[in-house]
């Protein structure tokens, strides 16, 4: 029998929310990605054909799923559960990534953090989300199968070109993914230097499929 959730204030109005962790009316405001885009990295495109830089230079994934922009307010969403511990946020945010999910991988491998910053930090935002979104598919979320062995500079102030080269050979792998499809999460994809970085290392141990699963996309202010 459907029972109503209790009513709790909402994460980001305050006000009393029987809808989850934020409310339905806030939810409604949530820059949700709605208009066409390129299907191999999520940026806007006319009728949804592959963009012009996919089709040059394509990446070592081969689709992105992402949910929203990464605009207000859901930037504060995510800036919530990275910055200020609200792991209740992981899993609400998680289940807006699994709606979206069309294509079932083998395994989902989380954006793996430097074991300092991830000391540092208590836990791996990244993961959480895996975790949340492997229980809830029935996909094993494997937790150490990759390693970021190098503490790299943020990309946050570097441009694309520097992002590229910040995280090459960032990454190792201690699993053999051959002929699996695997989906790396993560919870913003910027410039994609972190994910594509990473899922040319899952090539090189074995992986046929990798997909990019982001819970926002960062869009041009054109098209934000």
């Amino acid at each position: 029998m459907w029972q109503a959730l209790p009513a709790q204030p909402c994460f980001l109005c305050g006000t009393a929310s029987r809808n989850g962790v934020w409310c339905a009316a806030c939810d409604a405001d949530l820059p949700y990605l709605t208009a066409a885009c390129c299907p191999v990295c999520a940026l806007p495109t006319h009728d949804g054909a592959t963009c012009g830089h996919c089709l040059q230079q394509a990446p070592h994934f081969d689709r992105t799923v992402a949910v929203f922009a990464y605009a207000f307010p859901l930037n504060k969403l995510v800036q919530a559960l990275k910055h200020n511990e609200k792991l209740v946020l992981a899993k609400e945010l998680a289940n807006k990534l699994a709606q979206r999910i069309a294509v079932r991988p083998d395994c989902l491998v989380a954006m793996p953090l430097h074991p300092m910053r991830l000391r540092a930090r208590g836990f791996n935002q990244s993961f959480e989300l895996a975790r949340h979104i492997g229980r809830q598919m029935d996909i094993p979320a494997l937790l150490n199968a990759c390693q970021r062995k190098r503490d790299t500079p943020p990309q946050t102030a570097l441009s694309r070109k520097d992002r590229g080269r910040n995280m090459r050979h960032a990454f190792m792998c201690t699993q053999d993914f051959s002929g699996k499809h695997v989906a790396i999460v993560d919870d913003v994809m910027t410039s994609g230097a972190s994910l594509n970085e990473l899922a040319q290392t899952l090539r090189k141990a074995g992986a046929r499929e990798i997909s990019a699963w982001a819970i926002a996309r960062t869009l041009p202010h054109s098209a934000s």
